[in-house]
């Protein structure tokens, strides 16, 4: 709402923009080069601006198999991963293809099996033999517990932000809360045209929405998690590929983070989730501002996610130490 003279000039600024550009935001992606692939899948390792040294283990971002891995980096000035980036850390994209496995199991088999220990293992010889961080968001948070349990694998320590282990409401509920968001974000857009940072938030959210409701593995990620929800994951575990894969063998430090508002992954569903880690040497538990992509990039989530997710990899360079990155040794060795 306009108040004030500055608030006139923003507000006349911001529809300049919008007028001459389309937008406000700036979509630019953080800059990553590709290092590899993880069984067919792009590996993308993310550019230290050249005044920063990172430490401590590399940071692996795992997208859900069903949403475009731009959920990690929706736009610059409200990305995690340029945050991340931002404070010291090597950091790492599993930017994946669409999902072509023919069904859900094969898919979860796939992604728990293969394609995220092939990332690990790349990572790690990447960031000179060191364990990985693991960072998963939604289907990908699960997927990223569910590889952990091969203790093999140089796996440091699991984050999973709204872990979802339940399908989609129905369709139906969708398409009413899709046209409530419609008109209360017009409504929003002209009672806070003066507030840049809401728009670019706003547009950058719709980007992400356009893209993950034309993202083509969406409906066999929904039955991916239908099967999750069948499982007996608390109990027994899950059968995948002709493996038992059982969260009890997660032996590696766990932080799980819900949002408050989270309808696909309720703080409830999340917190059951952590009771299966019964070999974790630690877990914590986290209920952060925001529904299930706005606890992980929400403008709330620099204030929550992101600060539990900082205070959770710094605890990661005082277990593992600081050692040098293979990128910045080769750098030093050029000189």
């Amino acid at each position: 709402m306009i108040t004030s003279p500055r608030s006139l000039r923003s507000a006349v600024a911001n529809v300049t923009a919008k007028a001459l550009r389309g937008q406000v935001a700036d979509l630019r992606r953080t800059p990553a080069d590709p290092i590899g692939k993880a069984a067919g899948h792009p590996l993308l390792g993310y550019r230290s601006p050249d005044w920063l040294v990172p430490a401590g283990p590399p940071v692996l971002f795992v997208p859900s198999p069903g949403a475009p891995a731009r959920c990690f980096d929706l736009r610059r000035g409200g990305s995690l991963a340029e945050h991340v980036v931002g404070t010291g850390r090597l950091a790492y994209l599993l930017d994946h293809r669409p999902a072509a496995a023919a069904g859900p199991a094969d898919l979860l088999a796939d992604w728990a099996l293969s394609v995220l220990p092939a990332a690990v293992r790349e990572v790690s010889r990447d960031a000179g033999g060191q364990p990985v961080q693991l960072v998963g968001w939604g289907l990908g948070g699960v997927l990223a517990l569910l590889a952990a349990t091969d203790t093999a694998l140089p796996v440091s320590s699991v984050a999973a932000v709204a872990p979802t282990t339940a399908p989609r409401r129905a369709r139906s509920a969708d398409r009413l809360a899709g046209l409530e968001r419609t008109v209360r974000r017009s409504y929003n857009t002209v009672t806070r045209i003066d507030d840049r940072d809401y728009l670019a938030q706003r547009e950058a959210v719709d980007r992400f929405l356009d893209a993950l409701e034309a993202h083509p593995g969406r409906d066999l990620t929904d039955a991916c998690a239908a099967l999750l929800a069948e499982a007996d994951l608390a109990g027994e575990g899950i059968v995948l590929g002709g493996r038992r894969l059982d969260l009890a063998e997660v032996k590696v430090p766990v932080l799980a983070v819900a949002g408050s508002g989270d309808r696909m992954a309720p703080p409830r569903a999340v917190h059951d989730l952590t009771r299966a880690l019964r070999s974790a040497p630690q877990v914590r538990f986290e209920i952060a501002h925001g529904d299930h992509l706005g606890v992980l990039t929400g403008r709330a989530a620099r204030r929550t996610t992101w600060s539990h997710l900082d205070r959770w990899l710094d605890e990661g360079i005082l277990r593992h130490g600081i050692r040098p990155h293979r990128r910045q040794a080769a750098a030093g060795a050029g000189r």
